[in-house]
């Protein structure tokens, strides 16, 4: 319920692209995403974000949520929903996050979650827009491969937490912006006021191509609105001109298709 009257409200206010996010249907918690697991398409909520997409006439990017296939297995999943209420890709988070910062925190999603095995880009239009899902971000390789699929928007739904998102949030955004040359639309779920269990950071951000903050929040509940002016894309792209002055002859990153 809080979801569907979180992307009405957006819709009221004009928005045409709706981003939710990461496990907006579940709690943080290795032991909670086997519990929480449904079957994509035909589970309650990617029935849920197809239902509002199509009432609202939006393009959404549904977040994530647990995801359970044939096999048992179980993966952190982001659907993505024309205004058609037609499911048009599935991102399945590439990157586990598997960290131990002593004395601060330690997860590990491996214990219950496999790691999906593609790189996302979604035609739009907007143009083409990549997806990730959060510790993806820190993969500067996987934006490239975007960016050199067409993506001219990255999107990251993100739990980053109290230990990581103060240091490493905003500036991998921006780094990922500048890198590839591109808007990165970055969208966390709001802090839990209990203090109990997981603690996410919050403060979901849009960053231009230049890597300028376009708009942002705090850690409580919120929606946040921008407008994001594609002709900023080609006008960074052709004053710093990276794109064509990278030496192949040197390095390269490669897409192996699974």
């Amino acid at each position: 319920a809080t979801a569907r009257a979180a992307v009405r409200n957006a819709a009221s206010e004009g928005a045409e692209l709706v981003v939710l996010p990461e496990c907006w249907n579940s709690p943080y918690a290795t032991s909670s995403f086997p519990v929480y697991a449904e079957t994509i398409p035909g589970g309650p909520s990617s029935l849920m974000l197809q239902e509002v997409a199509a009432e609202q006439k939006v393009w959404l990017v549904g977040g994530s949520i647990p995801e359970v296939d044939s096999e048992g297995k179980v993966y952190n999943t982001c659907v993505i929903v024309n205004p058609e209420g037609e499911i048009v890709a599935t991102h399945r988070k590439v990157h586990l996050f598997d960290i131990d910062v002593p004395g601060k925190i330690t997860f590990k999603e491996s214990d219950t979650l496999t790691g999906g095995n593609q790189v996302t880009v979604v035609d739009t239009p907007f143009g083409k827009m990549g997806i990730g899902i959060c510790y993806d971000i820190r993969f500067a390789e996987l934006a490239l491969l975007m960016r050199n699929a067409g993506a001219n928007i990255l999107v990251y739904p993100g739990a980053f937490n109290m230990v990581t998102g103060p240091a490493h949030w905003q500036l991998l955004q921006q780094a990922r912006a500048v890198d590839n040359q591109v808007y990165v639309i970055a969208v966390s779920p709001a802090r839990d006021p209990s203090g109990e269990g997981y603690q996410a950071w919050g403060h979901s951000t849009v960053i231009s191509p230049w890597g300028d903050v376009v708009a942002t929040t705090e850690h409580g509940p919120a929606t946040i609105q921008a407008t994001l002016d594609l002709t900023k894309i080609d006008e960074v792209r052709a004053n710093v001109p990276v794109s064509f002055q990278k030496r192949t002859d040197l390095y390269s990153v490669d897409h192996t298709a699974k």
